[in-house]
C-alpha cells in the first residue's frame, strides 16, 4: 500500500525528499516485514501502517541527524532484527557499505530476502553475535559508523559496540526516555572500551507521544584484546 506520512515526515524532521524509487522500497519492505511477520518469524509487534512509517522507518532515518554518511562509509547495524535502522539507511543513502549482524537465524533470513528484493548492493547479512563479531578481524575495529537501536542497556550495550568501532569511529545508540541515566551508568564502561560520551540529541517523531534520544559515543583509544567477553557475559555481569 502506498506510504501515508513518511515522505512528508522526512521532510520535515531530516530534509529529506524521497524519491518514488525510494518510496516504492520502503512500500515493498513494509508488505514483506508485515507477510514474514504472519506467516514465517515473529519480527515487530508494530505492523499497523503509521506505526511503521514513524517507529521503524522514521526513527531509523532520524540517526540521519548526526550522523554524517557518503560514498563508501562503512556502518553495522548490531543486532539489526528485522533491519532497523540499517536497511533504511541504505535505502536513503546507498553509497554506505552496510553490514547487518543479527543472531537469530529466521530474522537473518528475512533481511537476505529483503536485501535481494530491493537490489541492494553493498550490504552483507551477518549470522553472528556481537560478542564473536567483536572478536572476527574482519569486523573488529573495522567500522566508521555502529549502530544499534533497542538492543540492550548502555552498560551491555557498549560492550557489543565498541569493538567494531575503529579508531576515531562513532557508535550511536538509539534510546528512550531513559537515555540520560543510561548512559551515566555506562562511563565505567566506557572508559574501560576505549570510549567516550559525545552527545545526546533528543528527536521528536510525529505521531509517536515519547521523546526518543540519539546517544553518540566516540571511539578514542583502542578496545583492550579482551573484550567483548564471551558470549552471555557482558548481559549477566555487566561492567558497572
Amino acid at each position: 500500500m502506498p506510504l501515508l506520512r513518511l515522505p512528508q515526515a522526512a521532510h520535515d524532521l531530516l530534509g529529506i525528499d524521497l524519491s518514488p524509487e525510494q518510496q516504492a522500497a520502503f512500500e515493498r519492505y513494509q508488505s514483506e516485514m508485515v507477510a514474514w511477520n504472519e506467516t514465517r518469524a515473529n519480527l515487530t509487534a508494530i505492523t499497523e501502517p503509521l506505526g511503521v512509517e514513524m517507529r521503524h522507518f522514521l526513527d531509523s532515518l532520524s540517526v540521519l541527524r548526526v550522523a554524517r554518511v557518503r560514498e563508501g562509509t562503512r556502518v553495522i547495524d548490531v543486532g539489526t532484527g528485522a533491519g532497523f535502522p540499517g536497511l533504511p539507511l541504505k535505502i536513503v543513502c546507498p553509497a554506505i557499505n552496510l553490514t547487518l549482524l543479527e543472531a537469530t537465524g529466521k530474522k537473518t533470513a528475512f533481511l537476505e530476502e529483503i536485501v535481494n528484493l530491493l537490489k541492494l548492493r553493498n550490504v552483507r547479512v551477518v549470522n553472528a553475535r556481537a560478542e564473536d563479531a567483536g572478536h572476527d578481524p574482519a569486523h573488529r575495529e573495522g567500522y566508521d559508523l555502529v549502530l544499534a537501536r533497542a538492543v540492550a542497556q548502555m552498560p551491555i550495550l557498549v560492550e557489543y559496540l565498541l569493538p567494531l568501532a575503529r579508531i576515531g569511529g562513532r557508535c550511536i545508540a538509539m534510546k528512550g526516555e531513559g537515555a540520560a541515566q543510561e548512559a551515566a551508568l555506562a562511563d565505567k564502561a566506557l572508559r574501560m572500551l576505549g570510549g567516550r560520551l559525545s552527545h545526546l540529541t533528543p528527536v521528536e517523531l510525529p505521531h509517536v507521544a515519547e521523546t526518543h534520544y540519539l546517544v553518540e559515543i566516540e571511539k578514542i583509544v583502542a578496545t583492550p584484546p579482551q573484550f567483548p567477553r564471551k558470549p552471555g557475559i557482558p548481559s549477566k555481569k555487566p561492567i558497572e
